[in-house]
Parts: C-alpha cells; structure tokens; sequence
C-alpha cells in the first residue's frame, strides 16, 4: 500500500471519529417516519425555475405518487391545488422567530400553513423542534382540524468510512453533508420507505448565474419556480455579502458530493432515485426526462 493509499485510509477513519463525536454531541433519538411501507412512489418537488414548466405543463409525473415540497413552497397558490403529503423545512430562518419577524415571506409561510385542510407532515430538524412546535400552536384557532403534523430528523453530517456512515444514516442519528434542502429531503424520503423516488424542480443551475462585482462582492443568483419578492432577493444578497468565491465553490462542491453519497446509500438499501429535472446540474442520479 503507496503513502497516499494509507493517507486516504488515516483521513477516512478520522473521518468517522469526527462524525462520531458529532453524533454524540448533536444527534438525538428520534421516532420512526413510517409505520408501514409507503406503496407509491414519492416525487421530490425542488423550487428550481425548472418546476414551473411541470406545473403550467404536464403533472404526470405529480399524479399517482406522494409529494414532498419544501421551503418557501407553501406560499404558491400550486401547493394548495397540489396538497403535498410532506413539507421539508431545514434552514435556521424558518424558525427563529427573532430573526423572522422582518421577513414577511416567513411570516407569510407559517399563516399559509394554518391553513392547511388536509393531512400534513411536517419534517424539521430536532434542534429546531420546539420552535417549529410553536409557531404551528400559533395557528390552532385556525386549523381546529389538527391537520398539520410535525416529525425531526437529525441533519448531524457524517464523513469518512462508507460502512460508518451507512450504519449512523440506518439509526437516522446522520446524513451526508446536507447543504440545502433537497439533500435532506432525499434522506427523509429514504427513510419513510420509499423504494422509488423521483426529483423534479432540481436545477441547481447556480454556477451558471454566479458571478464576482467590480467591487469585488460575490453575486449570486438562485432563481426559483415563483417570483422571489424583494425582501427574499435582499436577505439572500446579505447573506452572501460575506463570503468569498472560494466559499461558495466549496459549498457547491459539498452538495453535489453528498448527491453522491445518496446514490451509494440509496443503491445499497434498494432504493431508485431518478432525476426528472431537465438540464439539471445533478449527476448522481439515472435521467429520466
């Protein structure tokens, strides 16, 4: 065995020892998703641009399986015409209250929500369980049907023996580097038991609307199926004003590597993903288009 074999075979059990004590320090038991396997297909619906060319279009592909939005998806008039089983909510904005008070769109989300009518689970990560737990009490006088459900999930990331991380992704307790939404969505659709599931509305086109100002300020555009208000463009210009090209490029590197370690889970525990999205940037996972 060369240097570099064994230097690759020291970083990936260091790897698991980190995830390891990760785990330990941040994960928690949490009850299962399912109590029977699901016998539909489920289809992850992404908010990429692409996702509006599904719905003004052809739905096939959303008839006959489960639905699972996230994000911004319930303030789309779409979302109540579509009445998806699942909503994926997994970035800190979303739930502290302090922070979201500004934010009208957040604002806007937890209202629509109380005015959900008909059965839906709502997956957030555990740490913000107790916000998330709040701000739907907040609405029982509008939604006396209980309609709205809410199940955590542990976004703990986990690195190094592939082995490891199958056996912390099984307990639930890990996942692969989850850098947006859709990566965790795809676990959480793994571990409801879904043997079949496709994405749609995944362009993840970023790198071809990224760019560097005359002043030297990272421009990122993340274009959505609805139009982005204002204050959404504005907060999303802010949180990028401090980081740095290499910064950005390094996350992309991330997601898409985590694609990657989905696909390897997925295969080995019989699951099929299929990427529906056209153009999309992803490539993990078998077309089909």
């Amino acid at each position: 065995m060369n240097i570099e074999n064994v230097a690759a075979s020291l970083n990936r059990v260091s790897g698991s020892v980190a995830s390891m004590l990760k785990v330990a320090l941040r994960s928690r038991r949490v009850p299962a998703l399912k109590t029977e396997a699901p016998v539909r297909s489920l289809t992850v619906m992404g908010n990429g641009p692409s996702l509006r060319g599904v719905l003004e279009g052809d739905r096939a592909v959303l008839r006959d399986c489960d639905l699972m939005a996230v994000n911004f998806a319930p303030n789309t008039s779409a979302f109540f015409e579509l009445r998806p089983k699942y909503l994926v909510l997994a970035d800190p904005h979303f739930f502290y209250v302090s922070a979201s008070d500004g934010d009208p769109n957040v604002v806007r989300l937890w209202e629509n929500l109380h005015r959900v009518n008909w059965p839906l689970l709502l997956l957030v990560p555990v740490r913000f369980a107790a916000a998330a737990r709040t701000l739907a009490e907040a609405g029982n006088q509008h939604n006396k049907n209980g309609q709205l459900q809410i199940k955590t999930f542990n976004t703990t990331p986990a690195e190094g023996l592939r082995s490891v991380n199958h056996w912390l992704f099984d307990c639930r307790l890990a996942m692969p580097r989850p850098r947006n939404v859709l990566i965790a969505s795809l676990m959480l659709g793994i571990w409801l038991g879904y043997k079949d599931i496709r994405i749609v509305g995944a362009d993840h086109t970023w790198s071809q609307s990224l760019w560097v100002d005359d002043m030297n300020r990272v421009v990122s555009v993340q274009p959505h199926f609805y139009e982005d208000k204002k204050e959404e463009l504005d907060r999303v210009a802010a949180e990028y004003a401090g980081y740095h090209l290499h910064d950005i490029l390094r996350s992309l590197t991330v997601a898409f590597e985590s694609y990657h370690h989905i696909a390897s889970y997925a295969t080995q525990r019989g699951v099929r993903i299929t990427n529906l999205t056209p153009g999309s940037m992803i490539d993990a996972f078998p077309r089909s288009l």
